[in-house]
């Protein structure tokens, strides 16, 4: 049954609110920064209120649209609400507040410069998100993910040195290339269906070109969100990347740019060439093992950083590869274990960060090496470090196990037990780049941090947030914003005009 279309403009709100923020965050400037934070707390609780409030009628089977703004004939620019879209957007507008106040934390305990920029372009990046989630077509969804790139530059240069530099061309350099490639697919797909409305399940079927074309299709598509997820070979911007402010590194790792590169793979296999295509071509089957050469590789180079915040990154570019990898499977849990693990890594990585950075602006220290005995001065981080690390090594009641077990069924749905070794191995090297931070912080003595405390107040309570709730979420999947059922739900509407294999749910 077809879901029911509501017309209402609380998308649009959605992705102005802070659009708005961000000119009146330019226009208060530096010397009135209590003004200039609130217009970013009060945007953020805005926007998380408005995304909220459509929760309850996306969870009804309704779909949420505005009245689409034409272009030309067949091309028209439209946002739509439904399950998919709706996960995403609750995650990144619930996350915004959190980081917000730890942004605002970390800003004045460090005595950043550029702060005004750094809030604006933060507020530009949500809306940018919002738009990428609530995009009802591919041009839509194009024109937000290229604001994204742009209105990141500005925080992965924040601190105008010659490393940031250039670390910021390279970024540009990948995501506006790759873009393109994307670019040139959606034109393509538009000469030949008329439009690219996303439809669960897909529009494209091998009457659209032979599988040779489809598949170059479907690799230009790929190619140009797997750049943003950190799919290997295409990752090399994002360690660099690090060189940027801690909450940066949080919203590109945890709520924004690599979760939209993440989220477009899940809409180019889900909504417009679908798993009976794809199952037909072959071309799922390539991506998965891009993805579990990525899980792999990654973890293993992550291992010999001492730099936390690479270590960090490195540990993303796989664990972002769990979604690609459970949306190739075209199973049904391996859609939904994949976009829980949206869900679930962003919980977890976040808080990694949010520790990084508070160890960062309390004792300068970078280097994992340099943290012997630090968990004995700042315990609540060094806590809610090692809960995030578990998590992200699988352990149960804790947010990961949840995703990470579902991807795994999925595999063995489609007959994939390969994958499940892969998840394994995986989980086991996650333990070893992660948890000797926990180790050495704890069971290591030192006299290097006997005049540091915990970080700040409003660094400190974000982190205790982000650890409690990816617990909570590994009990209670679908506490707060019923992110389970949303996956559940997106997933049935992607392989309902298929038939379920193995059983189906």
């Amino acid at each position: 049954m077809a879901p029911e279309i509501l017309l209402d403009y609380r998308p649009l709100w959605a992705v102005l609110i802070s659009l708005v923020a961000a000119v009146l965050i330019l226009f208060t400037g530096e010397r009135r920064s209590n003004l200039r934070e609130a217009w970013t707390l009060i945007a953020a609780f805005g926007k998380v209120a408005i995304v909220f409030s459509m929760l309850p009628l996306v969870l009804g089977g309704q779909v949420i649209e505005i009245a689409p703004i034409h272009v030309a004939q067949g091309i028209t620019l439209q946002l739509r609400v439904d399950t998919a879209g709706m996960l995403f957007a609750a995650l990144a507008s619930f996350l915004w507040v959190i980081t917000s106040f730890y942004s605002i934390g970390y800003m004045r305990g460090h005595h950043e410069k550029h702060q005004t920029g750094y809030f604006a372009s933060f507020a530009v990046c949500l809306s940018a998100t919002m738009g990428i989630a609530f995009s009802a077509n591919l041009l839509t969804f194009f024109v937000f993910y290229e604001l994204l790139t742009i209105a990141t530059y500005p925080l992965v240069i924040h601190k105008r040195n010659a490393e940031a530099i250039k670390s910021g061309r390279k970024y540009l350099a990948y995501t506006l290339i790759s873009g393109q490639l994307f670019l040139i697919a959606i034109i393509w797909t538009y000469i030949t269906v008329g439009n690219g409305d996303f439809l669960a399940g897909g529009f494209l079927t091998l009457e659209h070109g032979s599988a040779g074309l489809l598949g170059l299709m479907f690799l230009l598509m790929t190619v140009g969100a797997a750049v943003k997820a950190g799919v290997m070979p295409f990752h090399g911007w994002l360690p660099d990347a690090m060189v940027a402010p801690t909450p940066v590194s949080a919203l590109l790792h945890a709520v924004a740019v690599v979760k939209a590169g993440a989220f477009g793979i899940l809409r180019v296999v889900g909504y417009v060439f679908g798993p009976e295509l794809l199952g037909q071509i072959g071309a799922a089957e390539v991506l998965a093992w891009f993805a579990a050469f990525t899980i792999i590789v990654s973890s293993l180079i992550a291992m010999n950083q001492d730099n936390l915040k690479r270590r960090l990154a490195f540990s993303t570019v796989g664990q972002l590869s769990y979604v690609v990898l459970g949306i190739s499977l075209l199973t049904p849990l391996g859609f939904l274990g994949g976009m829980y693990h949206i869900i679930a890594h962003a919980f977890m990585k976040i808080t990694l960060f949010f520790c990084a950075g508070a160890i960062y602006v309390t004792t300068h220290k970078e280097n994992i090496s340099e943290m012997h005995g630090i968990g004995r001065r700042m315990p609540i981080t060094i806590a809610a470090y090692t809960i995030a690390s578990f998590g992200i090594a699988g352990v149960p009641f804790i947010v990961g196990f949840i995703s990470k077990w579902n991807i795994a069924l999925g595999a063995l749905q489609g007959g994939y037990a390969l994958y499940v070794v892969v998840l394994i191995a995986s989980a086991m090297l996650a333990s070893t780049y992660l948890l000797p931070l926990a180790y050495l912080g704890f069971f290591k003595k030192s006299d290097k941090f006997t005049e540091y405390g915990e970080a700040r107040k409003d660094m400190l309570i974000p982190i205790v947030i982000t650890a409690v709730l990816s617990v909570v979420l590994g009990i209670l999947p679908n506490f707060g914003a019923n992110f389970y059922d949303l996956a559940t739900m997106a997933a049935q509407s992607i392989v309902q005009s298929i038939e379920l294999v193995g059983g189906g749910w």
